[in-house]
């Protein structure tokens, strides 16, 4: 029930211009903000849309960046692989052409020095860095040299020589997301696409009767395995087997030692994580030693990288040796050229779902974007002519209102 009384007249006007006012002001801001929403309870179940479109709008924007910028690095780094294969190719003409016994000992020295200024180009594309300096193929230690050398006097020359190629970065992967929980790996190191042979590791100690005196770990290539107390080395064997390393392990039926052998041309990268069982086993040296040269004095390595089989193809070409070149060196650098060409591959495959990826994120990010304006956006016509029947009303009212309180100050005055 309301109370009449002189008042009644002026504060239903007042209250009246007030929301009107209020309405006028909304559908401003509306307007100038582009937005339908101006507080969650305008719209509440809209609002709660809208906020997780947002989200996920801005997720798939980041996941779009994310697969263009590894679909960058693969091709950046499928070039610098493909100018590699080249090379590879190039030496093994020359290894055909040195191998057939028409050259004498002048000739196989000159075509030394191209095999040595190809060496030289395939170490600097292995050592390739990135727009923004980042190492190409040193795993996740991205801000370090790949590869380095080590210089020294090689017979038949008479200036020092690349003699040796080691590898500095690590075998640890990046996991980049590029979809709701789903993500593409980025690995890149050289000790994996620079290798031309499967590394063997043949033990320096009888392993027969060894067994782990506590629970501890070992990790072979970036795998790390559990081993119980009490387990002797053929229970180490199985485990390694059966782990998802690709390496496989034996025992050697002469020396009973442990082997080890990885499965693709790969370095093989091995540690104790807790406990000592391949220090143990005479693998490796002592924890204070990081991998991949940590290998006990006595350990046999079998199997090298790319550089290691052109170090080999030079320096036969130097002593002459025809019969070396013939055989272990060309057959290691077929093997090299193989597994590159593998390796191109995969960075060709992982270019490729890169590349999808990106075009799917794109066509999601213009999808969520019109959820986005249908939950959020104003529809311009609907707000331009509520925003004029508003005004109208507005001005009509305050035209009344007007009318209603004609009295001056002059009517009180005759």
């Amino acid at each position: 029930m309301r109370r009449i009384s002189s008042q009644l007249n002026n504060m239903d006007t007042q209250a009246n211009l007030r929301l009107q006012e209020s309405r006028l002001n909304k559908v401003n801001n509306q307007i100038s903000s582009q937005q339908k929403i101006q507080q969650l309870r305008d719209d509440p179940i809209a609002a709660g849309h809208l906020v997780r479109y947002e989200s996920y709008l801005n997720r798939v924007k980041t996941f779009e960046k994310n697969a263009q910028t590894l679909s960058d690095n693969f091709a950046l780094r499928e070039g610098y692989m493909s100018d590699s294969l080249d090379i590879m190719q190039r030496i093994r003409e020359l290894a055909v052409e040195g191998a057939n016994g028409i050259y004498n000992q002048d000739d196989l020295k000159n075509m030394a020095g191209e095999v040595d200024e190809l060496l030289k180009q395939l170490i600097q594309n292995a050592n390739a860095i990135s727009a923004d300096g980042n190492s190409l193929f040193a795993g996740t230690n991205t801000k370090t040299t790949a590869f380095d050398i080590d210089m020294g006097n090689v017979a038949g020359s008479a200036v020092p020589l690349i003699q040796n190629v080691r590898y500095r970065g690590n075998i640890d992967v990046n996991n980049v997301e590029i979809d709701e929980h789903k993500y593409l790996i980025n690995d890149n190191a050289g000790n994996k696409t620079f290798w031309a042979e499967n590394q063997q590791l043949f033990g320096a100690r009888d392993a027969s009767q060894w067994q782990a005196n506590e629970d501890c770990s070992i990790s072979i290539d970036g795998v790390e395995i559990q081993i119980s107390r009490g387990d002797n080395v053929y229970a180490l064997i199985s485990k390694i087997n059966n782990s998802a390393a690709a390496v496989k392990a034996s025992i050697d039926p002469v020396r009973n030692a442990l082997n080890l052998s990885t499965t693709d041309a790969r370095q093989l990268w091995i540690q104790d994580v807790n406990g000592t069982a391949l220090e143990d086993l005479g693998i490796i040296k002592d924890k204070s030693q990081f991998p991949p040269y940590n290998y006990q004095d006595g350990v046999h390595v079998a199997g090298g990288s790319m550089f290691d089989a052109v170090i080999a193809f030079r320096n036969a070409l130097l002593s002459g040796d025809q019969e070396a070149v013939g055989g272990r060196v060309l057959g290691s650098l077929d093997q090299g050229i193989n597994a590159l060409t593998t390796r191109l591959a995969k960075s060709g495959s992982e270019y490729e779902r890169a590349q999808q990826n990106v075009m799917r994120s794109s066509k999601q990010i213009v999808d969520v974007t019109q959820l986005v304006s249908r939950e959020g956006d104003i529809d311009y016509t609907k707000a331009i002519t509520d925003l004029k029947m508003l005004d109208y009303t507005n001005q009509a009212t305050l035209s009344q209102a007007g009318k209603m309180y004609s009295s001056t100050l002059l009517n009180y005055m005759r």
